[in-house]
């Protein structure tokens, strides 16, 4: 059935139960996908799924109900389960159905574009070909993929809420291994499929990051001036970004509570929302609540200027919602998240930041954000690997070490931005970007 079919079965069941307040949110995705390791595919995979959730509201309570099968008679069965729910519901939070914000970013009508079965294994395979082709260092373990996907998102209600999105995209990537001698490093990048010079690039960019890492040596502990790659530091955002949800503040678990208004970071940080940014294939105009998004400026020149709410956390706080009250998938609860959320880029190009560090570390990889960044004391400790910085240059590759710290005392002590934004692949409407950043002294553990 498709989604206006389900719309209409819906409204119909819910009147006939008497329910008048109630809100459907319908998503279906699709995508195509191949993997190559070695000489040959090792997987390829053509996937849809997606459903529906009606979510009613009976004497201030909350019900919801949500199914995959999408037939007649499952989908009417949706309504007296969500009526159920609401019945033996123990929470007290006031629940908000949304009318609809005064007007919406307009989105341009997308529809992907599939490669035929045969032309997206001849690609995979020709990536990963080339990976093998750019060193004889090249070696077992290193895969190559190539992926598309296209998410469509419907959002109705009883107060005349009636929205829809439709994103696709797709994107390639590489993971390189190298050897030599007893020694193994590896690489991984991606591209998006619309910036083909960079799809044309990705092989030999991997393979050279791959190779840069052989002949790694050992540091003294200490603290060194140093420079985090931007690639690296989009990943400090996604992991500490949940210091910024209302919710969390509201909790008691993010220390930037009553902190709007205040400086939180250096005046040359600006740290910017943006779901409709310019470049992204993954764009939205609403959230998972129907409110209106927007470019937002979460910190200026060191400022917070907002935290991110959903409606429940704005109401709680006098204030508007800030549209980031996301739903992951279907059948999940709304939670809050950001879009495309990135620092904004400075003025100085990768050498000028190794120039001020004179001699000190260039991180460009860290491994274990889940266990070694905790996101509500803001403190860190990550198993790190990079380069020396030696007279202002990059020098040679350097063996595991550990970086240490606090985030929110790090914001504060960034002194100079890179001059390029560096973005992670998306997660839904969510992607971190984070140019390169230069720190005067960060405590480091080495050999």
């Amino acid at each position: 059935m498709k989604f206006e079919e389900l719309k209409t079965t819906l409204i119909a069941a819910a009147k006939k139960a008497g329910i008048t307040d109630y809100e459907i949110y319908y998503q279906r995705g699709s995508s195509l996908s191949a993997e190559a390791l070695k000489d040959e595919l090792n997987s390829f995979t053509s996937s849809a799924d997606g459903g529906i959730c009606f979510r009613c509201v009976i004497d201030g309570k909350q019900g919801y109900a949500s199914s995959e099968l999408l037939t007649k008679e499952a989908v009417e069965g949706l309504v007296e389960k969500a009526r159920a729910n609401a019945k033996v519901s123990q929470s007290e939070d006031e629940i908000i159905l949304f009318a609809g914000s005064d007007s919406y970013a307009p989105l341009e009508a997308v529809r992907a574009q599939f490669p035929e079965a045969a032309e997206l294994r001849r690609s995979t395979l020709e990536l990963q070909k080339a990976l093998y082709e750019n060193s004889p260092l090249v070696g077992d373990g290193t895969q190559s993929g190539i992926s598309y996907y296209e998410d469509e998102v419907y959002l109705f209600n009883s107060k005349g809420l009636d929205l829809s999105n439709r994103v696709c995209g797709g994107l390639r990537y590489a993971d390189a291994v190298v050897r030599q001698g007893e020694e193994a490093e590896s690489a991984f990048a991606f591209a998006e499929e619309q910036n083909k010079e960079d799809c044309f690039a990705l092989p030999e960019k991997t393979v050279k990051t791959a190779l840069s890492r052989l002949g790694a040596v050992t540091i003294p502990s200490g603290k060194y001036p140093v420079v985090i790659d931007g690639k690296v530091f989009k990943d400090f955002l996604s992991a500490f970004s949940p210091i910024f949800s209302a919710k969390n503040a509201q909790k008691g678990l993010s220390r930037l509570a009553g902190k709007e208004g205040e400086a939180i970071a250096a005046s040359l940080v600006t740290i910017v929302d943006d779901p409709m940014r310019e470049g992204s294939f993954a764009k939205t105009n609403f959230d998972g609540e129907g409110v209106a998004t927007a470019k937002r400026e979460v910190v200026k020149d060191g400022v917070l200027k907002t935290l991110l709410y959903d409606l429940s956390t704005a109401k709680k706080a006098g204030v508007e919602s800030t549209g980031n009250g996301q739903k992951p998938s279907y059948s999940a609860p709304v939670s809050i998240s950001p879009y495309q959320f990135s620092i904004l880029p400075g003025e100085d190009p990768r050498d000028a930041l190794f120039g001020l560090a004179k001699d000190g570390i260039f991180v460009t990889g860290c491994k274990g954000f889940h266990a070694g960044a905790n996101a509500v004391t803001g403190d860190f400790s990550m198993e790190s690997y990079g380069f020396l910085i030696r007279d202002g240059k990059q020098a040679e590759p350097i063996k595991s070490f550990t970086i240490s710290g606090n985030i929110f005392e790090l914001f504060k002590e960034i002194a100079a931005l890179g001059d390029t934004v560096y973005w992670s692949m998306p997660s839904g409407f969510t992607a971190f970007g984070s140019p390169d950043l230069y720190l005067p002294l960060v405590s480091v553990a080495g050999d």
